[in-house]
């Protein structure tokens, strides 16, 4: 069927409402006439309950004008236009320039604290959207990573409008001016998933003013009615159901930031009273946090909620418990007992399309809420997943729609696009539900996916990082959801076959437990819920050799996988060195705590468990320092206190000397990873003399080899900096043989420590001892000339990059902008380039970054005068491409002469990733094995001539 058939398919039937306006400009400035006193309230997180009003002829006018300055730049109607703007009050006014243009739009958000899976989602979306022009502000500009290609204009940098621009006049008017017809692509939003596979839904001017007529119709909006979002732009419900929609009928609208709710959850109901909100949306999760915080609210708390007409709540399963839970919570606020819509839509369906409004009283008894009925126009029928035959009222299948609210399919993507539709057009939701009286009831999902706080992640994403793991069979990997009873949300399994020699041993499969939890982690961003090793013959298989994930999770949820459920748990238990209760109100608010981070029972936390051998990451160490200084005021620990006292038992102690102004003595040892028999890696910072870089990394060796990290003097009061490289360098050394007395050892070093590493490697040789692993990880034994070209703003704009404050391509051009201005000025303008959320992720002030960026420097300075001598019996490099030029010609030129200064031929061992992401997310799961495997075979030579 071809898309101009499949269209009329959809169109067939009266539109929605009546007569509707060819384009959504139409909306803009009938709301302008019409209402002129209405308009959008804009708000923020740093002033949550104040919002400024923008009215509609105000937002007409300011886009107006934005248009004139982008058709400047040369936008146009046969370019998309790529919106990266977090701030409503930027982002509004440049979708409507785009809308009036009739320039096609597609909404981003920044992956921040994800430098390369930022960069991979933009150059997906630069090649899938055909070289759009990326609009963004100043402060993202600078954080944006490097992509080759990339169009980049900021709001700043627009050229001037010009005389009448913004009046409707033909002063901004140009060859492609005039209304867009209902076919033209309006939006392109892009579905959930990883950031390189991500598809492009097409929304038509026309698909979405059928739908906003049909949402209005149900929803009984008028122009006295407020409502509120919170969620951001990518998401279509914001952008539609919260932006569009309130607007075609002239509504007033708040719009705040996700930072708003999310820091501060009942903070969602405090504005519905202190704004007299009728109508908002939100995710489902949202609700169950509310319940949590509802019943712990002090007798006699004014909260005023009799304005609430309705709450929808989509973008996931709604058990009803949640539901019914919140509105009694409520109802002695004045919550009305209808007040809450289950909803379901999808971005392919221009959002909320089918609405509940008979909850709760029609779903009592039920587990989950049924999502309702259909609004007007939209078809919706159940088909047989194995024949496609419709099925009648009460029958399971999958769940079909079409309508003109519905979309014709992904931009640039043909094969997406075919597999979406049946042959006559009706479009497949990959759902499966069930018809009852014309009321839907959503049962499963025939398409792999997991809906976890309302985002929705694609299994095969996940499956195909883990199926690369060392020590999992090939092909045996299942990533599928469960809802455990009560669950506000759902929960991610993860199941996989260890190859045997890993499934016998009961330490090898925790390390492989531990590097599947820190895979997830990073790839994904939260942390499964459950992770369960199975027996090959346990994974059922289809005649294709696929695995039935549906089935596998109605197994689980059976409870036919609760032997093996147990299993792992006591053997989680017993590697973490058993149950050992917290003692004393510090200790056990310290679980509470580490419970809350992990999402788990702190009942099971133990006191002596390490927080990394718990699951802890780099960013972990971030929240928890937050969230201690929020449950002990004042007694916010450093970074170092944590790294240095992993367990509740160890950060108490802590914190009670700090409470006593106990001095804590230097030791440049941090301990990463305890646990194991084999030989200690000892692994030395880079040149900003802090090893968080490490702390990934060191998981992978857990049950294996303790993992140890080397940390610069001069980062606590009173410590003193290095005054040589030679000082630095035994210091060190020492410090290795205090934690073991005699070789053979392994040390490595990354970026400026691998000089460092080659140092005490040739002390601990000249005491008699044997190095058997001494590793370079990216740096050349001459770093003179780098340390050289390194003065302190250079320094200190590395410094801010190694830290995502800045993008590595702004990170080029700083340093001739920071010259001419006095040091705190230099510093003091990196950071405003930084993201707020970043800075608060490292509490990170002026002062913090001052002393590092002087220790960073120190530590450049000793670098300068480092000119390596002599040398050791064996080294590998792992080299990656380099800050400057291609990988091979750093491997020939620089890298090459580590062979004068060792006895034996260097290893030369090629990682994935540039020098400054060869450990980080995407990589460090490659990073790892390539190490160990190298680490195992130097240790293992028996040579006896060392």
């Amino acid at each position: 069927m071809t898309t101009d058939q499949r269209t009329t398919a959809r169109r067939t039937g009266p539109a929605p409402g009546g007569a509707a306006p060819a384009d959504l400009g139409a909306l803009l400035t009938g709301a302008t006439a019409r209402f002129p006193g209405h308009g959008v309230r804009y708000g923020s997180a740093e002033r949550p309950l104040d919002f400024r009003l923008q009215t509609y002829p105000e937002l007409l006018e300011e886009a107006r004008r934005l248009l004139a300055r982008l058709r400047r730049a040369g936008a146009g109607r046969d370019r998309i236009v790529a919106l990266l703007l977090e701030r409503p009050e930027d982002f509004l006014p440049a979708l409507w320039a785009c809308l009036l243009g009739g320039i096609t739009v597609c909404p981003l958000v920044p992956l921040r604290g994800d430098p390369q899976r930022w960069a991979a989602q933009l150059g997906h979306v630069d090649t899938l959207l055909d070289g759009p022009l990326l609009v963004t502000d100043a402060r993202t500009r600078e954080e944006l990573p490097a992509v080759r290609g990339l169009s980049v204009l900021t709001l700043e940098d627009l050229p001037p409008a010009g005389p009448g621009a913004g009046t409707g006049t033909e002063a901004d008017a140009a060859p492609d001016t005039g209304p867009a017809s209902p076919d033209d692509v309006a939006l392109l939003v892009l579905t959930s998933g990883s950031t390189s596979a991500s598809k492009a839904v097409r929304l038509t001017h026309g698909n979405l003013l059928a739908s906003m007529a049909a949402k209005a119709a149900v929803q009984d909006l008028t122009p006295d009615d407020v409502t509120l979002n919170w969620i951001s732009y990518d998401h279509v419900a914001a952008l539609l159901e919260a932006h569009l929609l309130p607007l075609s009928v002239g509504a007033v609208q708040l719009q705040t930031t996700p930072e708003t709710v999310l820091a501060a959850p009942l903070r969602f109901l405090e504005l519905i009273d202190a704004h007299r909100v009728t109508m908002t949306f939100t995710p489902n999760f949202l609700l169950g946090r509310l319940n949590g915080i509802v019943d712990d609210l002090p007798a006699g708390t004014a909260l005023d909620l009799s304005c609430l007409r309705h709450v929808v709540s989509g973008g996931e399963a709604n058990p009803v418990a949640t539901g019914t839970g919140f509105l009694d919570r409520l109802a002695p606020y004045g919550l009305r007992r209808a007040a809450l819509w289950p909803a379901f839509g999808m971005t392919e369906t221009c959002a909320g399309s089918i609405y509940n409004r008979e909850f709760p009283e029609a779903d009592l008894g039920a587990e989950f809420a049924a999502v309702g009925r259909p609004v007007d126009g939209l078809g919706v029928r159940i088909a047989a997943e194995d024949t496609g035959a419709p099925l009648g009222d009460g029958a399971v299948g999958e769940v079909q729609l079409t309508g003109p609210m519905v979309t014709d399919g992904y931009w640039n993507d043909k094969e997406a696009t075919e597999a979406a539709f049946t042959a006559d057009g009706w479009f497949r939701t990959g759902d499966l539900g069930r018809l009852d009286d014309g009321r839907l009831t959503l049962v499963g999902r025939s398409k792999d996916s997991v809906i976890v706080n309302g985002v929705n992640h694609y299994s095969h994403d996940l499956e195909a990082v883990l199926d690369g793991l060392e020590g999992i069979e090939k092909s045996f990997v299942a990533a599928f959801p469960t809802r455990p009873a009560g669950s506000d949300t759902e929960q991610l399994t993860v199941a996989f076959a260890a190859v045997p020699e890993v499934a016998a041993d009961e330490r090898a499969l925790h390390r492989l437990l531990i590097a599947v939890r820190n895979s997830v982690v990073l790839h994904w961003g939260f942390r499964p819920a459950l992770l369960l090793p199975l027996p090959r013959d346990a994974f059922p298989k289809t005649s294709l050799g696929k695995i039935p994930r549906a089935l596998m999770r109605r197994r689980l949820e059976a409870g036919d996988y609760a032997e093996h459920v147990e299993a792992v748990r006591a053997l989680v238990t017993r590697q973490l060195g058993g149950y050992v209760a917290p003692e004393g109100a510090r200790e056990r608010a310290l679980a509470e705590l580490y419970g809350e981070l992990f999402e788990t029972d702190p009942e099971t936390i133990s006191a002596t468990a390490s927080f990394f051998d718990l699951g802890g990451t780099s960013l972990d160490i971030l929240r928890l320092k937050s969230l201690i200084g929020r449950r002990f005021p004042g007694a916010e620990p450093p970074v170092l206190a944590i790294l240095t006292s992993p367990s509740v038992r160890e950060l108490a102690a802590r914190i009670e000397a700090d409470a006593r102004d106990v001095p804590v003595p230097y030791d440049p040892v941090v301990p990463l990873q305890t646990g194991g028999d084999g030989t200690p890696l000892f692994c030395v910072h880079p040149g900003v003399g802090e090893v968080l870089v490490f702390v990934n990394l060191a998981k992978y060796f857990a049950h294996e080899r303790p993992f140890y990290a080397l940390r610069a003097r001069g980062f606590n009061p009173g410590e003193e900096p290095f005054a040589s490289f030679d000082e630095m360098a035994r210091t060190y050394a020492d410090a290795v043989r205090a934690r073991q007395p005699h070789g053979p050892y392994a040390i490595a070093g990354y970026s400026f420590g691998a000089a460092v590493a080659f140092e005490v490697a040739k002390i601990l040789e000249e005491a008699g001892e044997r190095v058997d692993f001494l590793g370079s990880f990216n740096l050349p034994p001459h770093i003179k000339y780098r340390m050289d070209e390194l003065d302190f703003v250079e320094t200190a704009v590395n410094l801010a990059m190694f830290l995502d404050l800045v993008s590595e391509e702004r990170a080029k051009a700083l340093p001739a902008e920071l010259r001419p201005l006095e040091r705190r000025e230099q510093l003091g303008r990196l950071l405003g380039l930084a993201s707020p959320d970043r800075l608060a992720e490292l509490d990170l002030d002026l002062e913090r970054f001052t002393a590092w960026a002087e220790l960073a420097d120190g530590l450049t300075g000793l670098g300068r005068s480092y000119e390596p001598s002599g040398d050791v019996a064996r080294m590998s490099v792992f080299y990656a491409v380099p800050l400057r030029g291609g990988k091979q010609e750093w491997l020939d030129r620089e890298l090459s002469r580590w062979a004068d200064f060792t006895r034996e031929a260097p290893r030369y061992l090629d990682v994935p990733g540039e020098h400054y992401t060869l450990m980080g997310p995407r990589h460090v799961a490659a990073f790892q094995s390539i190490l160990r495997a190298e680490l195992a075979r130097a240790l293992a030579d028996p040579s006896d001539d060392r």
